[in-house]
């Protein structure tokens, strides 16, 4: 693997810009963009973080700390739906094969939405999701969607406008 492959692929992560400010309980330091807290974003996407670590870690445990109790996980792509924390932990417990997962970006935005592309390996198949999450009061995820977006090929007609990796 050359070197600019290794720069076009390493984890990024994408904030928005911000300022470290004082407050909240107990005088915890948070963010602050254009003068609104943060400290719901940044409590989420420390949470989503925690999820993706968890769930490459197999602790189900931890993993069901990150969800909210009345969680909502939904694929559209294949128009399924899991409702409930137990069976969504059940679900990611019970998936076959030796998955690992390993973020390549975090995007968080305010009020309580995070972003994050994932790349997932099987054995020696890799492919990409990209999952959207959304925060309760507490930080916890409340709803997932994923995507899991399949290689194509591009239409003829713009080789010359265009690189291939």
């Amino acid at each position: 693997m050359d070197n600019l492959h290794r720069i076009r692929h390493r984890p990024r992560t994408h904030r928005l810009p911000a300022q470290v400010g004082t407050g909240g309980p107990g005088g915890r330091t948070g963010l602050s963009v254009a003068g609104c807290r943060l400290h719901g974003m940044t409590e989420l996407r420390e949470n989503v973080e925690r999820y993706w670590r968890a769930a490459e870690a197999r602790d189900w445990t931890a993993f069901a700390g990150t969800l909210a109790e009345d969680v909502v996980y939904v694929l559209p792509q294949t128009g399924e739906r899991i409702s409930g924390r137990e069976r969504y932990v059940r679900f990611n417990r019970e998936y076959p094969g030796d998955w690992h997962a390993r973020i390549e970006r975090v995007v968080a935005g305010p009020p309580d939405q995070v972003v994050t592309w994932v790349r997932c390996t099987v054995g020696e198949e890799e492919t990409d999701a990209l999952s959207f999450f959304t925060g309760d009061a507490s930080g916890r995820i409340s709803t997932v969607t994923d995507f899991w977006p399949e290689p194509y090929e591009p239409p003829t007609g713009r080789e010359h406008l265009v690189e291939r990796s």
